[in-house]
């Protein structure tokens, strides 16, 4: 994905008002250590304005669309991939989510060395701090999954 420095400042502005970056811990008997490392930039916009908000998603072309019942339009980018190369694009120009973005790079850099359960839980950590940069109204108290799996 090449971006100019005009669009990923325009991104990175979008991203820091109307965006999202986070990574969930997601239970699942498939992986190793019985959870998934899921990590996500989500863009929105209300969906009256879904056509000229589609024209902002095809600059990036690395997402999907998602309409939620509420009235609102995600973009919502997944691959990891994905959003190492966004990230690095935009990242010079954020402001509110400069601290998110940089955890979020050096959560997918760890996430792709992990080699024992040590590894595991200090990746477990990172996540953790999203908690303390990112606001929720459905936040759910923290269980650690490496001390419950024990």
């Amino acid at each position: 994905m090449v971006i100019s420095s005009t669009k990923s400042a325009y991104l990175a502005g979008f991203l820091d008002g109307d965006g999202s970056i986070y990574v969930r811990l997601k239970p699942s008997k498939e992986y190793r250590y019985g959870y998934q490392i899921a990590p996500y930039v989500v863009f929105f916009q209300s969906a009256k304005y879904q056509k000229d908000f589609q024209n902002i998603c095809n600059l990036m072309k690395i997402g999907y669309l998602r309409e939620r019942n509420d009235g609102i339009v995600e973009y919502i980018i997944g691959r990891e991939e994905n959003i190492k190369e966004l990230l690095k694009n935009i990242k010079p120009f954020l402001i509110l989510k400069k601290k998110q973005a940089s955890l979020m790079l050096k959560i997918l850099k760890k996430k792709s060395k992990i080699k024992d359960r040590s590894d595991f839980e200090k990746l477990v950590s990172l996540v953790e701090e999203f908690r303390f940069l990112n606001y929720s109204k459905k936040r759910k108290p923290y269980i650690n999954p490496v001390e419950t799996k024990r």
